[in-house]
């Protein structure tokens, strides 16, 4: 998950759900003693904010962080008529893989044919957002649930295909299994993207990473 954003779309993290979330939770009030809140995590909604996404899919946030800047130094402009007009040979010289080239394509293909409008997710509900998103080759529901989180400010988003949660959740409690995630994180509720964030600062501080790599660039 890079530079902290905070935009003009509603707080990610604010004191009156902390308050609430450390009150019904001990796992999360044992964080929050120890490291107290992680900041406030946001970015701008839009073609560049989730074409970065895809390239942190399976990847080291350093890493991806890396691709996007050497992709986005070669063009003049990062849209999605651009990066269709790269080719395969100038894709693998800004060190993007065949399969992100692809996802990439895939959604810019889908902007220029107005298959998708970004601009208008913010005005749906998670469900027909999902259903949009997830239409297009290479966004998963990991993927849409950063978009969700990260840039349209949803707040009760658990994001179980995300390596960190899982493993963070099993260290810090009995929970081993999916099913017995969600069933725990049935008390975080309507706070469970929030519970999140205290686990992905938890599990930066740890490995002793900057809680800001989570916030994106």
């Amino acid at each position: 998950m890079k530079d902290l954003y905070i935009g003009t779309m509603s707080i990610i993290v604010n004191e009156k759900d902390i308050n609430i979330l450390i009150q019904t939770d001990e796992v999360i009030a044992e964080i929050y003693r120890q490291i107290q809140s992680p900041p406030n995590w946001s970015r701008p909604p839009g073609f560049i904010t989730l074409s970065k996404i895809i390239l942190e899919q399976q990847v080291s946030l350093s890493s991806a962080n890396a691709h996007f800047l050497k992709l986005n130094g070669y063009i003049e402009e990062f849209t999605p008529s651009n990066i269709l007009n790269l080719s395969d040979h100038e894709m693998r010289d800004c060190q993007i893989s065949r399969q992100k080239s692809k996802y990439l394509r895939e959604l810019s293909n889908a902007i220029l044919n107005k298959d998708i409008d970004l601009e208008e997710l913010a005005n749906l509900d998670e469900i027909e957002i999902r259903k949009q998103l997830t239409k297009i080759k290479g966004i998963g529901h990991w993927t849409v649930d950063v978009y969700l989180m990260f840039c349209l400010g949803a707040k009760d988003i658990l994001p179980l295909g995300d390596i960190a949660v899982v493993n963070t959740i099993k260290e810090l409690t009995n929970a081993a299994t999916k099913e017995e995630m969600i069933a725990l994180s049935e008390k975080w509720k309507p706070f469970r993207s929030l519970a999140t964030y205290f686990l992905w600062h938890h599990y930066l501080v740890k490995r002793k990473r900057q809680s800001s790599q989570l916030g994106y660039v």
